[in-house]
């Protein structure tokens, strides 16, 4: 009876000791206090699988630029922003940003509006008879007139081609032609007026010279000869890269042109021209002020309506897919192509099936100048609805233009 009633105490006391918890050491049984700031004293839950945290990044990154549309160009800064942007906008939006129109006469703004104008070309009779505060209220309407502002162009190449310069009541002097000032002052006299021509269109909101001419013509009585600046390939070359750092570094766009290189061909304003030289002869010669000018960043580049035999004897260059791949390829120019004006007589028989500006855009060009804004936006959506035109095509230019448009302060 003793022996029992000693088990049973014994039995007891250990009992107690395991409630207590003593017998094991602090290392066993740490405090939550003593576990380091890496480590959390919850439950651990499993990670999850590989293939679900994939699906759940892409889910939430942004829709990026497609590889193919990163030219790595001179606008290429903003095409992630201008895709985005773009991306947000619908056909008729888009085909609208293409559309280089000529500013028509009256209701400038509601036009625009209504066929979401990418640009307008403005000619003398925009300026005619017109006051400096008539004109300002004029091209800030444009500019307001729809949510993507506009780019305003006007060709003042200065001599025979001055759009606004030449009317009296907004400019106190007419501007000279390149030749004439290289004749008077060489460089230097080129240099001053370049400079002074972009702050004179900036005083009045436009944003773009479809200049400066590159052309090389040598003959007294040829269509450009008047306009060109009158020197050979290397000093034509030096003219072109001067004008077109000072005009973009005073905040106006230019335009090379006309590529491939008018040399002394007839007017094709009213026929067709036809050019015979030889591809080593353009890649000597007429390129050279066209290679200036990418190199010093030009922002656009138009496009003739000669026919030129050895890129592309069927079509004129405007329209060609091949002179359009010379200028990208080789040339390697990543800015706005833009065709001369499609309502030329040079253009209206060779578009083939389609109409000039679908062929236009079939062709490679981001912009089309263009009279007749109702029929391009129409034949254009047309086209890409019947798959003529891939819209990744519109995609492409709509988000350069768009680049360019950031790249110029235009849009913010």
């Amino acid at each position: 009876m003793k022996l029992k009633n000693y088990l049973c105490f014994l039995l007891t006391i250990i009992w107690i000791f395991s409630l207590t918890g003593c017998g094991k050491t602090q290392s066993e049984n740490p405090p939550e206090s003593s576990l380091p700031s890496n480590v959390s004293s919850e439950p651990v839950l499993s990670e999850p699988s590989k293939e679900t945290s994939h699906v759940s990044d892409k889910s939430e990154t942004k829709t990026t630029l497609p590889e193919e549309f990163n030219d790595k160009g001179i606008f290429s800064a903003y095409y992630e922003k201008a895709y985005e942007k773009m991306q947000h906008m619908n056909l008729e939006e888009k085909i609208g940003q293409m559309i280089y129109a000529r500013c028509p006469i009256t209701n400038g703004a509601e036009i625009a509006q209504k066929y979401h104008l990418g640009g307008y070309v403005l000619f003398g009779e925009n300026f005619a008879d017109k006051s400096k505060e008539e004109v300002l209220s004029e091209m800030q309407s444009y500019i307001d007139s729809q949510e993507i502002p506009m780019t305003l162009s006007v060709d003042e190449e200065g001599g025979t081609v001055t759009r606004i310069s030449g009317k009296p009541q907004l400019s106190s002097k007419e501007f000279e032609s390149p030749r004439d000032l290289y004749n008077k002052g060489g460089m230097e006299l080129i240099c001053s007026d370049a400079k002074e021509k972009a702050k004179f269109l900036k005083k009045y909101l436009i944003d773009t010279n479809l200049a400066p001419v590159c052309d090389i013509s040598l003959d007294e009585n040829a269509f450009m000869y008047d306009r060109s600046v009158g020197l050979d390939p290397n000093g034509t070359s030096t003219f072109v890269k001067n004008v077109t750092e000072i005009s973009q570094k005073n905040g106006v766009s230019v335009t090379l042109k006309h590529f491939p290189g008018y040399a002394d061909n007839a007017d094709t304003h009213t026929g067709i021209a036809v050019d015979d030289r030889s591809l080593e002869e353009f890649q000597k010669n007429d390129f050279k002020p066209f290679e200036a000018g990418i190199q010093a960043g030009a922002h656009l580049i138009l496009v003739s309506h000669n026919i030129v035999n050895c890129m592309d004897n069927t079509q004129p260059a405007s329209l060609s897919p091949k002179v359009h791949q010379i200028l990208r390829s080789s040339l390697h120019f990543t800015g706005i192509i833009i065709t001369d004006d499609l309502d030329m007589d040079a253009v209206k028989e060779y578009s083939g099936e389609y109409s000039p500006s679908v062929a236009a855009v079939l062709a490679g060009n981001d912009m089309i100048l263009t009279s007749d804004i109702e029929s391009s936006c129409h034949d254009i959506k047309n086209a890409v609805e019947k798959k003529i035109i891939d819209e990744t095509t519109i995609n492409q230019s709509v988000t350069r233009i768009l680049a360019w448009k950031y790249t110029t302060k235009l849009m913010q």
